[in-house]
Formats: structure tokens, C-alpha cells, sequence
């Protein structure tokens, strides 16, 4: 019997949050903007990083949010009963208002008031920053877990690998962090001290305090702006609640239902088939997840398309180990629409879409899904170049190869692979890896400059191309950026000439550019054009608007220069396809 639905665990949080004097935003897309350092929103701050380092947020100083995510660094160990590729992350922010007392205070208070879950407060245990030669011992959060009653062997004092945050990268904002636990066993056997490391006792909550900021010296000094960064995983909140495994909880229940009809075997009869239909469930769920999204990735063989046609192509392998005969992925994604149509009405508007990506990658790999295994099952060892015809005749996955060798007992060369891949095209390093790290993007001043190019290239081609032209997306980093747009045909020399020379003949005019807090009808009405649009509608709020001279007016969270002369001369090096009706620029400043 499901006692909390996911639907009802969303809304009590940000109920609870509301209450607290905090403006509840949408989540932001799954493909970050501006940010190389991540190919997927793999935390709630991805899209905050401009307010997390002193932008004016729309909602104001309190925030809270569930915000859609996707990390695969740890894929091999879906199909336990707690991994997950997507989830949703509950979470609350304070852009520099209050601190550590009114963050670990709500936070007790929501898990265990009568009102909200009414956790059991003796199942609960809390870790704590031990301090070093960086930062001191977190004695300020501490003291307040043991003002609220958590008993001192239950308040672990752990170093940085466990209890700090970031900067992700090299440098940027960073700070301890506390982590709240709760113990999944017998709760008449709750231990009376606490190890993060035993299994029963589960991480539910995470506080992060950004504090520091962190140089390319290594130097930690005090940040001005002083945030607070919540996560909470919706699943194993609700799963906790629940008393079960997160694949067991609401939205996961039809979807393993549907899985059994197909496979005709069920779930729980042997931990094969246990872990077969969790694989399925989590990546076709995620898949889905990718393809609807506002800016939606299709299957391909780069960067985010090739996570994407990893996760369909491993589910269907799974698939065909169950037994299941017909073309099933599109089935299982409309189950997937069904349980989410509520809180994500995008995917009911790209499902068609969805089901079509999935049924034309499923139907393309099963084919040779067929013919490879064949091969492969004639091999006792797996060479570089063996596994790159494996890629390259049968479009086998480099991950699904080394799966299937070490259930056979071998392993592959990945150095002569990686040799053979590269004589053949260049794939994605990160991508290829499954290593998806998190972090606050690159706000250096040639970042801020490519940022402000982007408008600038944004309006020179809907002059030249016309107002069709909307940003599909766009990367930027210190060496060069890229940008993403919709237009139905490649673009001629001669209008790739004439996009340029606009771009830097508005960059010579050296426009000042400013922003303004607008409502959207304001922004509107202003000429504005703005991707997320209905997003921002949601806040209730205003929203912030760039005007860079009589040139641009674009809806954005920022940085920009303070006159376009900054930034250089602009130099067009490539355009090119993406997908149907998607083109891409690379570009460069100097």
C-alpha cells in the first residue's frame, strides 16, 4: 500500500518552503546552458550559478524548487535498489539571506514535525565538516543539530571527501556541508552511534553553506555573498516513507507492471530479472526524460546523444535478455508520460517525439544487436580493435562492450580502443567516459565576453535568416563558443558573412548593455525575445531583461559586459547540422 505518492512529497516540500518565505521556481531544463563542464543538469545549482555568485535572482533571496536531473557517472550500478539516472532533486536556496541556523533548523523541522513527515527523530544522524588546514571544524552546525536534540554519537565530525562542496572545478564558490540520515532498519535496533557507512543508514538530505571562495593558488578566503544549497532526492525521500526500494514507490510501479506484461516474468523472481526490469525502467524513464525536454537531445554519436543512445540501446539489450520479442521502448515511455504528465506537461506535448526517437533507435539496434552478439559469443578475448568493430559494425557502445565481456570473464584493451577510435572520429571524451562531473560554470571575463557574443549572434541571425531563428542551446568556454538554433536549411557563405560582419559591426559600435527587472508582459512589450518564457511566467516575479545598446533585448540571468568593444573580434570558423531543423555556429573572440 503506498502511503506518500511523489506528487504529494513535491507539494508538501514546497508548501513546507513556501511557508518559509521562499518564491517556488520550475525546473530548469536537463541541458545546461553554458556550461562545459557537465553535458547533463546533474544538481539544482546548475541553473543558478549566475545568482549563487551575486546576480539578482526574479524570486528574490529565497528559493526553492525540484529540479529534473540526470547523472550517469555511476550508470553500472543502476539496477540496485537504490541508483537512479534521472531524479528529481528537492531543494531550497538562500542567494545570500539566512544561513546555517534557519537551513538545519527547517530542514529537522520539516523531516520530523507531526505536520510535514513526522520522521521518527530517533532514526535520524547528521554529519558535520571535521575541519583542516583549509577551513576550521564546523562548530556553528554542529552546536545546532545538538541544540535540537541529535545526541552527540550521532553527529559525525567527517574530512572534506565527505563533507565539503565543491568548487568543482579549479576554482570558484565552496563550503562544508551537513548531510542528515536516517536509519532504514529495524527501528527497534536503531545503533546508538553513527557510520556513514553502513548500509541501513541512508543519506536523505544534504545542507551545503558556500562560504569560501576557492583561487587558482588554492587559497580559501571568505565569500561576501554567503548561500545556502539544499538537495533532497525525491525517490528515496518518498521510498523511505514508503518503508521500501525506490523502484517500488508510485511512479515506478506501472511502469515495472508494464515491463512484466511484456517480459511475462516477474519482478522479484530472481535478481536477473530483478535487475533487468529496474535497468529498463530507469533508462527508458530517463530517455524519455531527455528527449522532452524544452531543448531535447535525439540519439547520436556526440556528447549528449550518445549518453542518450547508451541508455536506450542498454535498456534494450536488457530487454531482449527478458525475453521480449516485439519493439517495446516506445510502450514503456508512454507509461512514463502517463505517471509524469502532471508535473512535466512537456512531455506530453513532445510525445510524439519521444516515441518516435526510441522506436527508430530501438528498431536500428536491435538489428545488429542480433548480429553482434552473434559475433561476440564466438570470441574468448576482446582486443582495441575488436571492440572498435564492435562500435563501429554493430553499433555496440564501448560500455555495453566491456558489460558483456566481464560477464564473460574477460576484459578489453580500452588503450588500443581508444587508439582505433581516434583514427576514425573524434567522440566525445566525457561522454565516452560516463564521467559527469557538476560545477559552477567558468564566470572568468572571456566567458562573460563569449556570453555576450551569444545575443549579439542571436540577433545578427534573425535578421539575416529571419525571426524564425530561436536558440536551441549553446556552450561556451574560454577557447571558443557554440551556439544552437532552429533553421530548416544550411546557411550560404555569403549569409554566414553577412552574420558575422553584424556581430562585429555591432561589437565597433561599443554599445553599453544593462538590465532591467521587468514583468514578462513588460519584457514583452519592450521587444524581448526569451527562451523560457512561461518558465519565468511561473514565478509571479520579475524577470531580468539585457538590453545591449538599440541592438539586443534578450531575457537572460547574466554575466555581460559593459559595452560590446570588450569583447573583441567575433570569427565565425564553422555551421553546420545538429539535428532536423537545428544549425550550430562555432565560434571564436579575439
Amino acid at each position: 500500500m503506498v502511503r506518500v505518492t511523489t506528487n504529494e512529497m513535491r507539494e508538501k516540500f514546497l508548501a513546507f518552503f513556501r511557508s518559509k518565505g521562499h518564491t517556488i521556481i520550475p525546473s530548469a531544463s536537463l541541458i545546461p546552458e553554458n556550461d562545459p563542464t557537465v553535458l547533463f543538469t546533474t544538481a539544482g545549482m546548475h541553473p543558478l550559478v549566475p545568482y549563487l555568485l551575486g546576480e539578482t535572482h526574479p524570486g528574490g533571496k529565497r528559493l526553492a524548487d525540484v529540479q529534473k536531473c540526470i547523472r550517469t557517472g555511476d550508470i553500472d550500478e543502476v539496477g540496485d535498489a537504490t541508483h537512479l539516472t534521472f531524479f528529481e532533486m528537492l531543494g531550497n536556496w538562500s542567494l545570500g539571506d539566512y544561513f546555517k541556523k534557519e537551513a538545519i533548523e527547517w530542514s529537522y523541522e520539516f523531516l520530523t514535525s507531526p505536520e510535514w513527515l513526522n520522521l521518527d527523530k530517533n532514526r535520524l544522524a547528521v554529519s558535520v565538516f571535521a575541519g583542516d588546514s583549509d577551513a576550521p571544524f564546523d562548530d556553528e552546525a554542529f552546536a545546532i543539530w545538538r541544540r535540537l536534540g541529535i545526541p552527540e554519537p550521532r553527529i559525525a565530525k567527517l574530512p572534506k571527501k565527505n563533507n565539503w562542496w565543491g568548487p568543482a572545478g579549479e576554482t570558484g564558490p565552496c563550503g562544508p556541508d551537513t548531510e542528515i540520515f536516517y536509519w532504514t532498519g529495524d527501528p527497534n535496533q536503531v545503533p546508538t552511534g553513527f557510520n556513514d557507512d553502513h548500509p541501513l543508514w541512508v543519506e536523505i538530505w544534504n545542507n551545503v553553506f558556500m562560504q569560501y571562495f576557492k583561487d587558482k593558488e588554492g587559497k580559501f578566503t571568505p565569500l561576501k555573498q554567503k548561500n545556502v544549497d539544499t538537495g533532497m532526492g525525491l525517490e528515496r525521500v518518498t521510498a523511505i516513507l514508503n518503508n521500501t526500494e525506490v523502484y517500488s514507490i508510485d511512479v515506478f510501479q506501472p511502469i515495472i507492471a508494464l515491463i512484466e506484461k511484456l517480459s511475462g516474468k516477474k519482478y522479484g523472481e530472481s535478481d536477473e530479472v530483478t535487475r533487468a526490469m529496474r535497468i529498463i525502467a530507469d533508462h527508458i524513464r530517463a530517455a524519455t526524460f531527455i528527449i522532452g525536454d524544452p531543448r531535447g537531445i535525439v540519439p547520436s554519436n556526440v556528447g549528449q546523444g550518445y549518453v542518450l543512445r547508451r541508455l536506450i540501446r542498454r535498456a534494450v539489450r536488457y530487454g531482449k535478455q527478458l525475453g521480449i520479442a516485439d519493439y517495446f521502448a516506445a510502450r514503456v515511455a508512454e507509461q512514463v508520460v502517463a505517471q509524469f504528465k502532471t508535473a512535466y506537461p512537456e512531455l506530453v506535448a513532445n510525445q510524439g517525439k519521444i516515441t518516435s526517437e526510441l522506436a527508430n533507435e530501438e528498431k536500428k539496434f536491435s538489428v545488429a544487436l542480433e548480429k553482434g552478439l552473434r559475433e561476440f559469443s564466438k570470441l574468448k578475448q576482446i582486443d582495441g580493435k575488436v571492440a572498435f568493430d564492435l562500435y563501429q559494425s554493430y553499433g555496440f557502445p564501448i560500455e555495453l562492450t566491456v558489460e558483456l565481456a566481464r560477464e564473460h570473464g574477460f576484459s578489453v584493451d580500452m588503450k588500443m580502443f581508444e587508439e582505433e577510435f581516434k583514427k576514425h572520429q573524434e567522440l566525445s571524451r566525457t561522454a565516452s567516459a560516463g564521467t559527469f562531473k557538476g560545477g559552477l560554470a567558468d564566470n572568468s571575463e572571456v566567458v562573460v565576453k563569449y556570453h555576450t557574443a551569444t545575443h549579439l549572434l542571436h540577433e545578427a541571425l534573425r535578421e539575416v535568416l529571419g525571426t524564425h531563428v530561436e536558440q536551441k542551446g549553446s556552450n561556451i568556454t574560454a577557447e571558443r563558443m557554440r551556439f544552437d538554433f532552429s533553421h530548416p536549411a544550411k546557411l550560404t557563405s555569403d549569409e554566414v558573412k553577412r552574420v558575422e560582419e553584424k556581430v562585429n559591426e555591432v561589437i565597433k559600435r561599443d554599445l553599453p548593455a544593462h538590465f532591467e527587472m521587468l514583468t514578462v508582459e513588460e519584457a514583452k512589450a519592450r521587444g524581448a525575445i526569451g527562451l523560457f518564457e512561461d518558465k519565468y511566467a511561473k514565478l509571479g516575479n520579475k524577470v531580468k531583461v539585457y538590453f545591449i545598446g538599440d541592438y539586443s533585448k534578450e531575457i537572460c540571468g547574466g554575466p555581460h559586459v559593459g559595452h560590446t568593444g570588450a569583447i573583441g573580434t567575433f570569427k565565425i570558423q564553422k555551421e553546420e547540422a545538429v539535428s532536423a531543423g537545428v544549425r550550430r555556429i562555432r565560434a571564436v573572440i579575439s
